[in-house]
C-alpha cells in the first residue's frame, strides 16, 4: 500500500540558506532519501517553496477567489512529502521516523487512495 509522509514544520525555525545547519540538515535528508529508495519504498517526494511562495485557490458561488499564502493560519507549515510503498501502516510508521523534521515538527501518514484502472 502506498503512504504519504506530509512532513510539517515551524518555517521561522527553519535553517538559513548557507549555514552549517543547514548542509547538515540537507545532508540527513539526502541519506534518508538513499535509504529509503535501496530499500525499494520510495515512489516520489519533493520540498516545497516557503509558504510565502503559495496560492489558494477556493470557488464560492461560481466565482473563483485567490488569496495568497497557504489555507491555514498554523505554526507549522508543509514543507515537502514522500510517498512510500509500505506492506502496512507500522512499516510507514517506522519509515516516517526517520525522516529529519519529525525531530522538530510533525509527519503525517496517510494511505493513498487507490482507484481501480479505468479503460481509455
Amino acid at each position: 500500500m502506498r503512504y504519504m509522509c506530509l512532513i510539517y514544520a515551524d518555517e521561522s525555525r527553519a535553517p538559513k540558506e548557507g549555514t552549517q545547519e543547514l548542509e547538515k540538515i540537507m545532508g540527513e535528508y539526502y541519506a534518508y532519501g538513499d535509504e529509503v529508495t535501496k530499500a525499494g519504498a520510495f515512489k516520489a517526494g519533493d520540498a516545497l517553496l516557503p509558504t510565502g511562495t503559495a496560492t489558494t485557490v477556493r470557488v464560492r458561488d461560481g466565482k473563483t477567489l485567490t488569496t495568497d499564502g497557504p489555507f491555514a493560519e498554523t505554526k507549522e507549515q508543509l514543507g515537502g512529502y514522500y510517498i512510500l510503498d509500505c506492506k502496512d501502516l507500522d512499516e510507514a510508521l517506522a519509515w516516517a521516523a526517520k525522516i529529519p523534521d519529525a525531530r522538530n515538527g510533525s509527519i503525517e501518514i496517510r494511505p493513498v487512495w487507490e482507484f481501480p484502472e479505468q479503460a481509455p
